[in-house]
């Protein structure tokens, strides 16, 4: 379903390294003809310095023509400035991988840098080779030495640029390497940086001898998040508790600000983890622990889906729209066929496609005992897109198994469903009803500051230009 394929949507806020993958897997689902996506996987291979890739690539989209000679003297380049790189950075490392050394460095950056330059020669041009010859080693496709290089650059530099810098090829390369653990630390630690970087002091347009473009702090911490929030996927989607974490970051206001207002598509991704994360009888003796946000992610989520259905939507949030906002079970129904095939072709979601089925087949049951009192299995297994006797055994075990089955008796002479449940206290309800409240009360009063300081800043002088914290590439 090319079109709610959302790969063309995400690349753009990818490195070129990251778009590779997912450029492979659109070749694996053909939801693009082939031989376009080869070209796009040319377009960025040569813009690395992995020439061999992109010569393949060159030789398959153009079978008839000669590769292009460029390629050799690129090669013949990149060998001698691996060369000179290589041995800059071995001199540093030499010493600070020195037990010596390693003992007596401390958390503090300026005195690190201070001992090496009294105790060794070593100046911070001398320490930022360590990030150079890491940049120089991803765009080549080790990115298992480039994380090494990066890491131990960013343990003793002081440039904050060049740290955040060195924070994204490091995050890149972790996930490129497979090494979830690690990049989950990682993307913590970059978010943190990202959230407490504090904005660049406001100065006169005259101060800017560069007369290079002003650039709002507000708005680059934005487009830092809004970034960091597309490379996240990754993790969230590998990492075995990554679509809880993903939860509770992207739901919390901060994150959940950069999703309205950047990146609406990414509803997919949070309304999927939402779905995925809801409690079905296979998953209640294996899950861990839940958070209270977690728990009623489906719920805050919906509200989310509600408010935004104007930028965006597709099958996987219309489902939970026509499910929790409409009561539309057979327009449901109909999103969920939709929304499995979607699932099926996402690069991210793919892998979670049964349990993303069964947990939604879990909210549709979920929902429809809660409205009726007596229910047709057959008319339910319908409406859960299974063949009857398959939907009549998985209905039976979704009632033994949760607490449905507290509130439900079962006829199987008559097919039925008799639903027993006590009236609910009307203080209950009204609980129901204002539960989150104070929450959506604090986060509108945030906004609304955010807003009169988003308008003064409009009106005072423009900032002195920062550097962008972009990926190594």
């Amino acid at each position: 379903m090319a079109e709610y394929d959302l790969s063309k949507t995400i690349i753009p806020y990818l490195d070129r390294h990251l778009s590779f993958p997912l450029l492979a897997h659109l070749v694996e689902t053909g939801v693009f003809p082939a031989d376009e996506v080869q070209v796009a996987q040319y377009e960025l291979a040569k813009g690395t310095n992995m020439f061999d890739y992109a010569a393949s690539l060159f030789e398959q989209i153009y079978p008839n023509q000669e590769v292009p000679k460029e390629f050799e003297q690129k090669r013949v380049n990149a060998v001698s400035t691996h060369e000179r790189l290589q041995q800059e950075a071995q001199a540093v490392l030499d010493v600070i991988e020195n037990p010596d050394v390693a003992q007596a460095l401390r958390q503090d950056k300026n005195q690190n840098l201070q001992y090496l330059k009294d105790n060794y020669k070593l100046t911070l041009d001398q320490i930022t080779a360590l990030y150079n010859f890491g940049k120089f080693q991803y765009s080549y496709g080790n990115y298992s030495g480039a994380a090494d290089y990066l890491y131990h650059f960013r343990v003793l530099s002081t440039d904050p640029d060049l740290t955040i810098s060195a924070h994204w090829g490091k995050l890149a390369s972790d996930i490129l390497t497979g090494k979830w653990d690690i990049a989950l630390e990682e993307l913590n630690s970059l978010r943190e940086a990202i959230d407490s970087r504090s904005p660049a002091p406001f100065a006169s347009v005259s101060s800017n001898t560069n007369n290079t473009p002003a650039v709002d702090p507000a708005l680059s911490q934005l487009h830092s998040r809004t970034w960091l929030v597309h490379w996240s996927l990754f993790v969230y989607f590998n990492h075995p508790q990554g679509r809880a974490l993903l939860l509770e970051t992207f739901l919390s206001p901060t994150y959940l600000n950069t999703i309205q207002t950047s990146c609406p598509w990414i509803l997919r991704y949070v309304a999927a983890a939402a779905i995925i994360s809801s409690p079905t009888p296979t998953s209640k003796s294996t899950s861990a622990p839940q958070s209270s946000r977690v728990k009623n992610a489906v719920r805050e989520v919906v509200k989310v889906i509600q408010m935004e259905n104007y930028q965006y939507t597709d099958p996987v949030t219309s489902f939970l729209m026509q499910l929790h906002v409409e009561f539309d079970f057979e327009a449901a129904q109909k999103e969920l066929q939709q929304a499995e095939k979607v699932v099926s072709d996402d690069f991210f979601l793919g892998d979670f496609h049964d349990e993303f089925l069964e947990s939604a087949r879990c909210l549709v049951s979920e929902a429809y005992c809660r409205i009726h009192q007596r229910i047709d299995i057959g008319d339910l297994s319908n409406r859960l897109n299974l063949p009857r006797d398959e939907g009549e055994k998985w209905i039976v075990n979704l009632i033994r198994e949760t607490r449905m089955g507290q509130d439900a008796k079962i006829d199987l002479e008559k097919n039925l469903i008799q639903i027993l449940r006590p009236p609910q206290p009307v203080y209950q309800s009204v609980i129901e009803k204002t539960r989150g409240l104070a929450i959506r009360t604090q986060t509108l009063g945030a906004a609304i500051a955010r807003t009169g300081v988003a308008q003064a800043a409009s009106t005072a002088p423009a900032p002195q230009s920062i550097t962008q914290p972009v990926a190594v590439n």
